[in-house]
């Protein structure tokens, strides 16, 4: 099964200088623990709930100054396993899906596989 039969094709992200207070209020208002930061559409870092956690005053600080990097992805041709041998390998429930121009085009989550393994 290929990445692109189960993951979200909707990616949301946001820009590396948006302050973390939006980037915290946006993973509240969707339920989600990560954001992917794009400049120019491409995929240039990754911001969790942890990288945010402890911080300093939220409005003082961007995406860009706590942003995550190596940058972890699959692409939307990769076998599912290969995906999951990468969240395994980096321990992450969330991977980006880009195309190789790194373009963000979506996600995968272990819930994806999940439940596509249950359909």
């Amino acid at each position: 099964m290929k990445v692109s039969e189960v993951m979200h094709p909707d990616a949301t992200w946001l820009g590396p200088d948006t302050p973390l207070s939006s980037i915290a209020a946006k993973m509240r208002e969707e339920h989600t623990p990560a954001v992917p930061i794009s400049e120019y559409d491409r995929l240039v870092g990754m911001v969790t709930a942890r990288d945010i956690e402890g911080r300093g005053p939220a409005d003082a600080l961007t995406a860009r100054d706590v942003m995550r990097k190596p940058l972890i992805y699959c692409y939307p041709e990769e076998d599912v396993r290969d995906a999951l041998r990468i969240m395994r390998k980096h321990a992450v429930r969330r991977l980006t899906v880009v195309s190789h121009q790194k373009r963000l085009i979506g996600s995968l989550t272990l819930d994806d596989v999940a439940d596509k393994g249950r359909a």
